[in-house]
């Protein structure tokens, strides 16, 4: 029972030096052999039939895992992460609220980062030892994403499970540094891709399981994914508080907008996806994006976890084709 779940990425480091196991529920649901069982499994309990797939899924991998305590984002992630907490609670699962401060003010992020060292009963010296301990996978993740972009040498699904995985490690992060080492190493050797189409895809990740595949069928990658490079935290900060606090995802469209400007132009990217997933409030923020941003602009909504559906793959198809 040394296992410690969050409903997204949080300060890891507490978790690692307190000697448990993390676990990003978001992962473990998409990763799972049948997803949509787990969601029908969360709507056979009672969830309404119009909310998150996300949420239906970390509700039902909740209840699977035999876990100590589980982090809630309460502030700077979904809306309905209360009502998820409530419902697990019911099923006496142990929550731990954390907040990401609406301001970004870095003094009430200290504060609910101590309130969270206090509950694993580590101090900042421990926790900012562990962060130096992390760089090394923070650094190989950064140049995997350089090897995306500019050395052209992997492929957007690659970039997107190393980044995204680097929420948690995959529950190892010593295992985890392995891995990325070997596949670094074997992906030095390819022959770049010939792309006729960059892509950046922003949002958060997508439900779908064979998105980047399908674009690469049509001779586009996606050479830019925004959430996932943030779950990396692509930064060099003085101290973990500083490496929260420019963490773009949990402070609104605007943070992540300066973030994305940058990448966009540095990447040379010709058309942009931008996913939502169904029953979600970001959906709203698209009209902000797609004002903004100034390049060709595709929005692309999710519901259930599975292959992208005929409607959307010809919305994909005309958008390649165009920007072709």
């Amino acid at each position: 029972m040394n296992k410690i779940a969050f409903t997204t990425s949080i300060p890891v480091e507490i978790i690692i030096a307190a000697n448990k196991t993390p676990i990003d529920l978001n992962n473990l649901f998409i990763a799972a052999q049948r997803p949509q069982d787990l969601i029908d499994i969360a709507e056979e309990a009672g969830y309404p039939r119009t909310t998150c797939g996300w949420i239906k899924g970390l509700y039902s991998v909740a209840l699977n895992e035999e876990l100590e305590a589980l982090i809630a984002v309460m502030v700077g992630d979904c809306s309905n992460t209360q009502a998820l907490m409530e419902t697990l609670q019911l099923k006496g699962v142990k929550i731990i609220p954390f907040a990401y401060p609406f301001d970004r003010d870095p003094v009430s992020l200290k504060h609910q980062m101590a309130k969270l060292m206090a509950y694993f009963g580590v101090n900042e010296q421990q926790v900012e030892e562990v962060r130096a301990s992390l760089q090394p996978i923070r650094d190989l993740c950064r140049q995997l994403d350089k090897m995306t972009w500019e050395d052209n040498l992997i492929s957007g699904e690659e970039n997107h499970y190393f980044l995204v995985s680097s929420s948690d490690f995959n529950r190892d992060w010593g295992k985890f540094q392995e891995e990325l080492k070997t596949f670094i190493t074997e992906a030095s050797k390819r022959q770049p891709y010939q792309d006729k189409v960059r892509l950046a895809y922003i949002g958060v990740p997508p439900i779908y399981t064979d998105l980047y595949s399908f674009l690469e069928s049509l001779g586009a990658r996606v050479v830019y994914n925004e959430i996932q490079r943030q779950f990396s935290m692509p930064f060099n900060c003085k101290n973990i508080v500083e490496q929260y606090i420019t963490y773009t995802y949990p402070y609104g469209a605007f943070a992540r907008l300066q973030d994305i400007k940058v990448e966009i132009a540095k990447r040379k990217i010709d058309g942009i996806i931008h996913y939502t997933q169904s029953f979600c409030y970001r959906q709203i923020e698209d009209l902000i994006f797609r004002e903004k941003l100034g390049l060709p602009f595709l929005t692309l909504e999710g519901d259930r976890p599975g292959r992208v559906d005929a409607r959307n793959r010809m919305r994909l198809e005309a958008f390649v084709n165009m920007l072709k």
